[in-house]
């Protein structure tokens, strides 16, 4: 059994003495599932990256915004949203902590 709430104030506490104001973990995996914890101070950001091939982003705590080229959204404590297929990017307005979900073979062929 995991307990979201306590990793998620160890990981905003990780997050508050980190240069870059971040700190991430791996709450579980399982064949293409992954769902990692992110804690981000508020002004850190995790810089343009690929989306992965479905993912959710779900917020613990504070407010995160994604932007992309389909258009920024802002999300908070309880709102869970399904991310785009675009390059993005997550800015902390606020501490915040947010659980991220993947499939990462969704789509891909097993042969490599």
């Amino acid at each position: 059994m995991i307990d979201i709430a306590e990793l998620a104030e160890k990981h905003l506490d990780a997050a508050r003495s980190d240069q870059h104001g971040r700190s991430a973990g791996i709450v579980a995996h399982d064949g293409e599932l992954r769902q990692t914890i992110m804690a981000m101070t508020a002004g850190s950001s995790l810089g343009e990256h690929n989306s992965p091939n479905a993912a959710t982003l779900q917020v613990w705590r504070g407010r995160v915004r994604v932007e992309s080229p389909d258009g920024d959204v802002e999300a908070s404590t309880g709102h869970l949203w399904v991310l785009t297929h675009e390059r993005h990017s997550v800015h902390a307005i606020e501490d915040s902590v947010f659980l991220l979900t993947t499939l990462t073979g969704v789509g891909r062929s097993s042969h490599g």
